[in-house]
């Protein structure tokens, strides 16, 4: 027998209807309530082991709805199938989100053969991120076909399994430039040496996968040669946080994540920005600087894209977390091996062969939306800052 109530919400909805059906010898087996914008929907699932009075619960139940002004409704017949297994959730995301853009990814998911058997909302501004629990479907057939929707209604979408494993995410590794920061560090420096536009062109090529990471690294240092090491106190004061990361930061530590960056930029501009932020682990190249100037070398090895997935590891072994309940933020080509080896691999405003390689990809402004994809509301994030 299923009970929904319908109507205003008010304080008392639950405990007066669960006290209409005392006295009935019902079992409880499934109760749901939403309420937006101040409209109450509650279902409330009961079974009984023998016939029960439907003329009286029905006649208790409507008393209590006209009393309160709502609407109900009861029906009966037999028990729900098993829910089918493989449970994913599939995230949603979009600024804004349209009915058109659902409707193509609800679309998508009956076209499987799958279903949507719950919708929560996670997030409404400056990005509105819906969750959608689907059963009976192979994930990787299921992001694929998303993923292909998405893109044509400029929306986001995510496919992950359902289960323990999200909740066991312990370690966050990000890129810095453009993914942490909007800057890209070493074209700050080309600016004050007189080459940006020559750096920046082969920063882009980089980044896009065309060129050899540690090549062009060494390419576009040496044209930092004889630049005073004063300057690097101004570029430390440039640097601009992407929207939304000392949010995601301060959520992640308040849960007991411990969290990394790995960059092809440089110590010197980097530790100062993680310490400020409390960033547990960090690995960047080092500047060579002799009598006060950059030498036009970096100092050691350079951490490449190998090298961003070897400090992956290495945090990992740190903090005592298997690989897979970490997660890797990341824009560039030179962050690939570092996602794909993390247990969720995530593109962040990233180039196309980023994009189609991480397990998820963003493509919003804010960087505190990663929080969605662990299944963290904006509502509890607001709530923990307001919190003493």
């Amino acid at each position: 027998m299923l009970i929904t109530l319908t109507g205003r919400d008010r304080p008392g909805v639950t405990s007066r209807l669960f006290g209409a059906l005392t006295g009935h010898e019902l079992s409880v087996l499934d109760i749901e309530q939403v309420v937006i914008r101040g409209r109450l929907v509650l279902g409330v699932l009961c079974a009984s082991a023998a016939p029960p009075d439907l003329t009286a619960i029905h006649r208790n139940v409507s008393a209590l709805a006209a009393d309160l002004g709502l609407d109900a409704e009861i029906t009966t017949g037999s028990p729900d199938a098993p829910r089918r297994r493989g449970r994913l959730h599939v995230s949603l995301l979009g600024s804004p989100l349209s009915p058109e853009a659902i409707n193509a990814i609800a679309g998508r998911i009956a076209a499987s053969g799958a279903n949507i058997d719950r919708i929560t909302r996670l997030a409404s501004d400056p990005v509105t991120c819906v969750e959608l629990d689907v059963s009976g479907a192979a994930p990787a057939t299921l992001r694929t076909e998303l993923s292909r929707e998405a893109a044509q209604r400029r929306v986001d979408v995510a496919v992950q399994r359902g289960g323990l494993q999200r909740r066991a995410m312990r370690l966050i590794v990000m890129d810095v430039d453009s993914t942490l920061i909007q800057d890209e560090v070493i074209d700050l420096l080309a600016d004050r040496a007189g080459c940006a536009a020559e750096v920046a062109k082969v920063t882009e090529a980089t980044m896009r996968g065309e060129l050899d990471f540690e090549a062009s690294l060494r390419e576009r240092v040496a044209l930092l040669a004889g630049l005073s090491e004063d300057v690097l106190d101004g570029v430390r004061g440039e640097l601009r946080l992407t929207p939304g990361a000392r949010t995601l930061i301060r959520t992640l530590k308040r849960l007991g994540y411990r969290c990394g960056i790995v960059s092809g930029g440089f110590t010197e501009i980097i530790d100062p920005l993680a310490a400020a932020l409390g960033i547990d682990y960090v690995a960047a190249n080092v500047l060579e600087i002799a009598g006060g100037k950059l030498t036009g070398r970096v100092a050691g090895e350079v951490i490449d894209r190998a090298g961003k997935a070897a400090a992956l590891r290495r945090f990992a072994d740190q903090a005592g977390v298997p690989l897979s309940q970490t997660v890797a933020v990341g824009d560039g080509a030179n962050d690939l091996d570092m996602i794909a080896a993390a247990g969720l691999g995530i593109a962040f405003n990233a180039k196309p062969m980023v994009r189609d390689a991480a397990d998820t990809a963003l493509s919003v402004p804010y960087l505190d939306t990663v929080l969605y994809l662990l299944g963290i509301s904006s509502d509890e994030v607001e709530a923990a800052d307001a919190e003493p």
